[in-house]
């Protein structure tokens, strides 16, 4: 199975896609509504992280194939899968959202990993775009040290993402 398959197994089904990406969202209400006031606390705490990486993961996944397909594939936004990229986007705005009414984020454990993902996934598109966009010709005319500054700060950006994950 290809990850076209199981993309087009996940549009011919919605009923499943629909129900996770609109539960979480839900427990994160009844949640915020269970727990007013409590969200820093310990149970409360674990029941926001196992929400937010429930969420985060395919929200960030979605993102990534959404730059993916416009950036360098090069395909119109008509195309775009609603239950496959929109959807869990939308579903971790809305979760986060939540989320933070009730807590604030630096007190979940491991959202600063969630954020250092981010970082490194970033960072490491910015190379591949430039890698994309970058011809030879060009590469000659610019000047050695800005070049060097600019895969500097790719590598710095990349290492500080790889920080907030692996802390």
């Amino acid at each position: 199975m290809t990850l076209q398959d199981f993309f087009n197994l996940l549009s011919e089904n919605p009923f499943w896609v629909l129900s996770y990406f609109l539960l979480i969202p839900f427990t994160a209400l009844l949640a915020g509504i269970l727990g007013k006031g409590e969200g820093h606390l310990e149970p409360w705490t674990y029941l926001y992280t196992t929400l937010i990486y429930l969420v985060c993961i395919p929200g960030i996944f979605a993102v990534t194939l959404s730059v993916y397909v416009f950036v360098f594939e090069k395909r119109s936004i008509l195309q775009t899968d609603m239950y496959n990229q929109v959807l869990p986007i939308f579903s971790m705005i809305l979760t986060l959202f939540l989320i933070r009414k009730n807590v604030d984020l630096k007190h979940v454990p491991g959202f600063d990993k969630i954020t250092g993902l981010i970082a490194m996934i970033f960072a490491v598109f910015s190379i591949f775009w430039v890698l994309d966009k970058t011809r030879i010709w060009v590469v000659s005319f610019l000047p050695f040290w800005q070049g060097i500054l600019i895969f500097i700060s790719f590598l710095l950006a990349a290492r500080w993402g790889w920080k907030k994950i692996s802390r």
